[in-house]
């Protein structure tokens, strides 16, 4: 008996938290997508002085060691509230719930949220907003913190590649306004993944 009560603890360890692998391809991807939208005219943030010479974005080297597993914890009786932006635009926004991860055997932890806008529509209705700064941010990266989309997951479980973050519009165009990244997002660590700053 007592060893069955071990196996089956031993499955909820393996089973409950689904490990995803690195898919390099997957970031080659995500690079390929967001220079085709920032040199097309017609989708790109970028500035006309800008979009004359674009020729790609600079990120850093593709690492593995950026792409995470992390446990979600849903957020519970959580109020809408207004994100603040650059600009004068407020919009609505709910907490979902807090990612817990390691990186570097480091403990972190980022809080992830659903826009209300954007949820009540198909195609964002599983969407996620994941902002974050980092010690990079003002340095090698943008100074205002970077973004990742993320999909809710299934389980309690869900995939972080710092490799696909990048910028928000404002790193390229001031006429944007963008969400700014809440406090609790900033993390005590390098995240050397995903888009440089612009220029």
């Amino acid at each position: 008996m007592k060893n069955s009560i071990v196996y089956i603890v031993l499955l909820l360890v393996n089973f409950g938290f689904s490990q995803k692998k690195f898919d390099q391809n997957e970031v080659v991807k995500f690079q390929k997508t967001i220079n085709a939208e920032y040199a097309d005219a017609k989708t790109s943030p970028l500035m006309e002085e800008d979009l004359k010479t674009f020729k790609a974005l600079e990120f850093y080297p593709i690492n593995e060691k950026f792409f995470v597993n992390a446990k979600l914890v849903k957020a519970k009786n959580e109020k809408v509230f207004e994100m603040k932006t650059t600009g004068t635009r407020t919009p609505k926004y709910i907490k979902y719930g807090t990612l817990y991860f390691n990186l570097n055997g480091v403990a972190l932890q980022l809080n992830v949220y659903r826009s209300i806008d954007l949820s009540k529509q198909k195609e964002y209705k599983d969407h996620l907003f994941l902002p974050f700064s980092d010690l990079t941010s003002g340095k090698e990266s943008y100074i205002g913190g970077r973004y990742i989309d993320l999909k809710i997951p299934k389980g309690d479980s869900i995939v972080v590649d710092f490799n696909q973050a990048y910028n928000p519009y404002c790193a390229y165009n001031h006429k944007y306004s963008c969400p700014l990244v809440p406090l609790e997002n900033d993390l005590n660590v390098e995240i050397r993944a995903g888009v440089k700053t612009f220029h």
